[in-house]
């Protein structure tokens, strides 16, 4: 089936409620341009049987699909209580210990060294995402004292997060490194770093991934904000992840965070990914909120490349509805005539390179002469995501003779990729770039279309011609 064309992308997570290839068919079918395996749950045979079940319908539709798979990094966690939950009232005293023993009204264990070493009085920590905030009075190697702001139950194992630190921790565990391994042997196209705090982390993941999946840092610390432009640099792609940094910054500002983080991505031509509770409510609802619908819709005024769907696919009573529900607000958001508008004045300026020159000018030409498309043909898919980051009117068609650079490239704006074979000259590719646009729907006869390459073919980067074709009858 044709689907219908949409410039922002939907990521879904893949979950024991939509595991079933039938459904992985159906989710596709709704919108799903990249599958995300979220590693902090399930075992290897269930990411095994989800990463066959996206391949094979992307052996069936014949087009590229991306999956993602999503590290857990480290998680802080305390020990267990004696008697089970405890409550805890404002302004009262609770001390977390490196002691083993379980825990009671007054203490619990925090079974992780490098936290005392992180922190300092005066600062917060919050625990069981956020839901009871203390402040610390007094600490050391071995204890932290601190007074309860926000009270209520806690119990075993809650996780813990401090706002104010820079924990010196590595945003891969061992159990990461061995779920790196396994997914890039299975054939992911990316891996999402979770609790990155600085651009080493990043650099870490790149080293040990190679050339074999992109990278995508998952902003959730409030930290690796101080060091965005740098991870932003280092990455292939960006998440806004708000659910953790929700939790860490004040709720007020998470709104101008994603702004920040949205532009930042643009400006410098990196995929960008809104995620968590977009539309939380159709976990068990049939229909999201008004809120939610306009979270989702913000999201595309502000030309994010993709927004994503996680528990509402992953573990919800209506997963595919989730997704055509996502990509109606899509559509409809985009059709919205001050959409354009909104998107121009946060147009990227192009670098001062020929390819950024002949990128700007293909979406120049394309508007004056009226393109139905704008035709990319990328090796490396740098060609592709200069002409995303231009954000231009015109569809992209993306024509690329690498799996893999083809699979990345659904993650971006605007960007429709077919697999292709390679062009041995300049005829050749004119010829079969005007045949794919009509062949897939993008061009009627008589109509233009925009073409960019790199000269000489193959070489990677090198965006330096531009060609404007007619479609035949």
């Amino acid at each position: 089936m044709q689907r219908l064309r949409a410039n922002a992308k939907i990521v879904a997570t893949l979950g024991p409620a939509s595991s079933a290839p039938e459904t992985v068919r159906a989710l596709y079918e709704a919108g799903v341009a990249v599958f995300r395996i979220n590693f902090s749950h399930g075992g290897r045979e269930d990411h095994r049987a989800r990463i066959r079940a996206v391949r094979a319908v992307e052996r069936e539709v014949q087009r590229p699909i991306g999956i993602m798979a999503d590290l857990q990094g480290p998680k802080i966690r305390i020990g267990e209580f004696a008697a089970g939950p405890v409550d805890l009232s404002e302004g009262a005293a609770f001390r977390f210990d490196t002691d083993p023993a379980p825990g009671d009204s007054g203490r619990v264990c925090l079974p992780h060294p490098e936290v005392y070493r992180a922190v300092a009085p005066g600062q917060q920590m919050l625990v069981d995402d956020g839901r009871l905030r203390l402040e610390i009075a007094d600490c050391s190697d071995s204890h932290i004292a601190a007074t309860v702001l926000a009270g209520g139950p806690i119990g075993d194992r809650k996780g813990v997060n401090l706002p104010g630190a820079v924990l010196p921790l590595s945003a891969m565990t061992e159990k990461d490194r061995m779920d790196l391994s396994f997914a890039l042997d299975q054939g992911v196209d990316w891996i999402a770093l979770s609790f990155v705090q600085r651009p080493d982390d990043v650099a870490e993941l790149r080293t040990l991934a190679g050339n074999r999946a992109s990278v995508l840092a998952k902003i959730e610390k409030p930290s690796a904000l101080d060091n965005l432009a740098q991870i932003v640099d280092l990455s292939d792609a960006v998440m806004v992840a708000r659910g953790d940094l929700g939790v860490e910054l004040p709720p007020e500002e998470v709104p101008s965070v994603q702004k920040r983080i949205v532009r930042a991505c643009r400006a410098a031509g990196k995929p960008v990914i809104v995620a968590t509770q977009m539309l939380e409510s159709m976990v068990a609802a049939p229909t999201p909120t008004r809120a939610e619908a306009s979270d989702v819709a913000n999201a595309v005024y502000e030309g994010a490349d993709a927004v994503m769907l996680s528990a509402e696919t992953a573990v919800g009573r209506h997963a595919v509805r989730s997704v055509d529900v996502m990509s109606r607000i899509v559509r409809r958001t985009e059709a919205d005539p001050t959409w354009r508008s909104v998107i121009d004045a946060g147009a990227a300026i192009p670098d001062p390179t020929a390819s950024d020159a002949i990128t700007a000018a293909a979406r120049q030409v394309a508007d004056t002469v009226g393109a139905a498309a704008i035709v990319t043909y990328t090796m490396s898919g740098s060609t592709a995501l200069r002409a995303s980051r231009a954000r231009p009117a015109a569809p992209i068609l993306c024509l690329t003779g690498s799996d893999r650079t083809a699979r990345k490239l659904v993650l971006a704006w605007g960007v429709s990729c077919f697999f292709s074979h390679d062009a041995n000259s300049v005829e050749e590719m004119v010829d079969y770039a005007v045949d794919m646009a009509k062949t897939h729907g993008f061009a009627e006869a008589g109509q233009p279309i925009v073409i960019t390459a790199g000269m000489p073919f193959g070489t990677p980067g090198a965006t330096n011609m531009l060609r404007i074709a007619w479609v035949g009858g």
